[in-house]
Formats: C-alpha cells, sequence, structure tokens
C-alpha cells in the first residue's frame, strides 16, 4: 500500500447524515407521522432558545433519554414524550457505501475515527463501530460537543496524528470551521458521490470502496 496523497494519513467522520442517510428527512418524516408542521423539528432547533439548549445538554451527556424526551415532546407539544428519540429517527438508515468506504480505508491502513454529536445511549451499533474505528470520540461521553474547539482538539490527540494529517467529513459547516482553524483537511458532506470523490482525491487509489 502507498502513501496517502497530501500527507494525509488520518480520517474523523461524523455520523448522523454523513455515515446514516439524511437526519433531517427523518426529522420531517416524525413530523408528518405526528400530525406537525414538517419543519417543526429543524426551526426548534434553529430558533426556540429552549430547543437549542436542550439539545446542547442531551448531546453533552448532561441529560438522560427519558429527561430530553419529556421536555422537548412539550416543546414540541407531541401526544407521546416516551419514545421520541426513536421516532424521530425511525426513518434513517445506514449509508451503505458511505460506510463501505471508511471499511475499505481502514483496511488500506488509513487511521478512522468517529467525530460526533451523540443522541443518548443507542445512537451507534456498537458491531458497526468496532469494524469501521480505531479511535471514538463522542460528546456525550466527553461533555463537549461539536463546535467547541475542545472535542477536535481530543480527537487529534486521541488519533496521535498531526492534525496536517487528518481528514473531517461532516454535514453541517459550523462543524468544520473549527476543524479548518486547526489545521484538518475538511470535506463537506452534501451527496455521496461527492464525498467520495473528494475522499479518493485526498487518499488516492486507497479511497476506492
Amino acid at each position: 500500500m502507498g502513501e496517502p496523497r497530501a500527507g494525509r494519513s488520518g480520517l474523523l467522520m461524523d455520523w448522523g447524515g454523513v455515515l446514516t442517510t439524511n437526519v433531517f428527512d427523518s426529522f420531517a418524516a416524525f413530523c408528518e407521522a405526528e400530525g406537525l408542521g414538517t419543519d417543526s423539528v429543524r426551526d426548534a432547533f434553529m430558533k426556540d432558545p429552549l430547543a437549542r439548549e436542550l439539545l446542547a445538554d442531551f448531546e453533552c451527556g448532561r441529560l438522560a433519554d427519558e429527561v430530553f424526551e419529556r421536555k422537548f415532546g412539550a416543546v414540541l407539544e407531541v401526544r407521546e414524550p416516551a419514545g421520541l428519540i426513536a421516532r424521530l429517527f425511525g426513518s434513517m438508515g445506514g449509508n451503505p457505501e458511505m460506510l463501505a468506504a471508511v471499511e475499505f480505508l481502514r483496511a488500506a491502513g488509513v487511521k478512522t475515527g468517529l467525530l460526533s454529536n451523540s443522541w443518548g445511549a443507542s445512537t451507534y451499533p456498537a458491531d458497526t463501530l468496532d469494524k469501521l474505528f480505531d479511535v471514538l470520540v463522542i460528546s456525550g461521553e466527553l461533555g463537549v460537543r461539536k463546535p467547541d474547539v475542545a472535542i477536535y482538539e481530543t480527537a487529534i490527540q486521541r488519533m496521535g496524528l498531526p492534525a496536517q494529517q487528518l481528514v473531517f467529513v461532516d454535514d453541517l459547516p459550523g462543524n468544520l470551521k473549527p476543524a479548518r482553524a486547526l489545521g484538518i483537511h475538511t470535506i463537506l458532506h452534501t451527496d455521496t458521490a461527492k464525498t467520495l470523490a473528494e475522499l479518493h482525491g485526498v487518499f488516492g487509489g486507497e479511497s476506492s470502496a
């Protein structure tokens, strides 16, 4: 195996919306099923101060699943808060091409890490994590979330590589800015084919899945 192009030897991946199908599409499907406006969840997280505070506390592990469900359910005015998290993600599935690409890169010698804001204990299937990642950096376990610079610094430390050797893929532009400032090469995931092409451009033949 040859060396990755441009000195890149480590890959950090977001989870929801990158290694899965679109998170906001699942939120929209939830809203439709619950009889809410299509963008009710998105708008709450973007515009409602209480919802934003609840999300931050939840992703940082300061709220148990059931507490978040009860409090965020009240914001949305849903009839049944129990099981809210599972319903929010009920239409989200894995992205097979992206999952395969990470597995391929790891097998080719690229060090891989998950850098993710978590949604409770059941966010990630354990067997998938074991198969794909050498390093896990999960917000709920650290008490800090993207885009706080501290979580990127932790990721760099755990990867054991200089920032300049790392690539980070995320679907939210705001999560990429702090990584770039630290010297990490960033890729905004908007489309699977585009992201795979960009990974190929960075890692060369080692990114072919």
